[in-house]
């Protein structure tokens, strides 16, 4: 099966890009390509589900993981343990595209946002 990148319909997510390569399909593991703007952030969350796994494609972004904060830049991957704690933010003035894998596949109803969204 070919998943073309230009057949996909991107949608905002909190000021974040996203586009989601297995939406719907029913799969073990789902896969989504996430354009982070310059200065844009992922507030605090965690997954009940899912172990996640944050692969720089291009720019950086800066991860804090419980008391940790460490910074991803591209080539680089960052693994969020299920239940882990977890944001990000893209402290430069550039945009970071980041590919991440959800395992088993992303379920909305499964995570946890411990703060509220940004006011745009």
């Amino acid at each position: 099966m070919k998943i073309e990148r230009d057949a996909l319909r991107p949608f905002d997510f909190e000021g974040l890009e996203i586009r989601d390569y297995t939406a719907g399909m029913g799969v073990s593991s789902s896969i989504a390509e996430i354009t982070v703007p310059a200065g844009a952030s992922h507030r605090r969350a965690w997954s009940k589900r899912s172990d996640k796994y944050y692969f720089m494609l291009e720019g950086s972004l800066s991860f804090t993981l419980g008391a940790e904060t460490l910074d991803i830049t591209a080539g680089d991957c960052c693994i969020v343990r299920k239940g882990e704690r977890f944001s990000y933010r893209n402290p430069t003035g550039e945009r970071a595209r980041v590919l991440l894998v959800h395992t088993p596949s992303f379920d909305l109803a499964a995570e946890a946002f411990e703060d509220e969204p940004a006011s745009s």
